[in-house]
């Protein structure tokens, strides 16, 4: 009788345990995510977050149900699945990508729903927060800001005597704004002349890639821009063909056949915007006072197919970018990281 009354407490002590393992004793939660847009940076994310999440699960021996929808670029369907998370009673949302974030914000004012974002370039410059080391309200998150003077300097270096340079993007989409107007200033200093191009939809992008090639652009940046990322795949076999190197501000676009993406390590990115998560849910830290993280810029990707098109010499021109990164790597193009249902 002793050895059983001995067992049952200690299956208790355990239960009581795994019941304490968060802040409030809470072992069940649900949370929403909405992704901006389909395509390769941004997928990852979402993977990541979903990994990250599952190994704390396993760790901390509790429930998180995701609710997983994309809105496409829809603001009205965005709109709608936001509703929906709020319906549902979500514990918190994460949003992908600067309009999504936005949006959340604007529809959790009333019930101070936590909102994490991921993949917001200046969520200061949105509204998002009052600061990155102070939020201030219910949302902070993860920022894949872009150090644009480095990605000029590999520019710069592959070619020191450029005589002009494409700015695509799309001038609806905030994340571009700040470092576009960085890339005018950069330009204009060094007396290089710069034309800009862009689209909000993928053929109007096919168009402007095909007047800048007419044009004769020598080099083409594109900051982390969602829409021209969802055009890659259409766009960068003309740009190869034409011998003109495009940088672009993240490594999926070099995926996707960009010549070199610089920038964050999207699957990084999402692992700690997945810890993010578990200290709001369930160590209870307030999004006021969690900073906005940000991470090192300094890995340049190389696409090695869309180098030998243009005529790099991969040694060579890995060589050249060196000094001016904290790594080079390499890859070949590939539709996507991976697809989310």
């Amino acid at each position: 009788m002793k050895k059983i009354i001995a067992l049952v407490l200690c299956l208790a002590l355990a239960l009581s345990l795994t019941a304490v393992s968060t802040a409030e004793g809470k072992t069940a939660y649900k949370i929403g995510i909405c992704n901006f847009v389909d395509d390769a940076s941004l997928n990852q994310i979402v993977e990541n977050i979903r990994a990250s999440l599952a190994d704390i699960e396993q760790e901390r021996g509790v429930t998180i149900e995701i609710l997983y929808d994309n809105c496409n670029a829809d603001a009205n369907v965005m709109n709608q699945i936001i509703a929906n998370f709020i319906a549902d009673d979500v514990d918190l949302m994460v949003g992908v990508a600067t309009p999504v974030a936005m949006a959340m914000q604007s529809l959790t004012e009333d019930s101070q729903t936590p909102v994490v974002f991921a993949a917001v370039s200046d969520p200061v410059g949105a509204g998002l927060v009052e600061s990155l080391e102070a939020p201030g309200a219910n949302v902070t998150g993860t920022s894949d800001f872009l150090d644009t003077e480095a990605v000029f300097n590999l520019i710069f270096a592959a070619n020191p005597e450029i005589k002009n340079v494409a700015l695509l993007y799309d001038v609806g989409q905030d994340s571009s704004a700040t470092p576009i107007a960085a890339a005018k200033e950069i330009l204009a200093a060094k007396g290089v002349e710069y034309k800009e191009y862009s689209g909000s939809t993928v053929p109007e992008v096919i168009l402007a890639v095909d007047a800048l090639i007419a044009d004769g652009m020598e080099a083409v940046f594109t900051p982390s821009d969602n829409t021209i990322m969802t055009a890659e795949l259409s766009i960068y076999e003309a740009l190869a063909e034409a011998g003109i190197p495009q940088y672009a501000g993240a490594d999926s676009f070099a995926l996707n056949g960009a010549f070199l993406g610089y920038g964050v390590d999207y699957a990084n990115l999402g692992r700690e915007t997945g810890k993010m998560i578990a200290a709001i849910l369930l160590d209870g830290a307030d999004p006021a006072a969690t900073p906005v993280m940000t991470f090192d810029n300094g890995t340049a990707t190389i696409n090695t197919e869309t180098c030998a098109a243009i005529g790099f010499e991969l040694e060579a021109i890995t060589e050249t970018f060196a000094p001016f990164c904290t790594a080079v790597q390499t890859i070949t193009t590939a539709e996507s990281f991976g697809d989310l249902n």
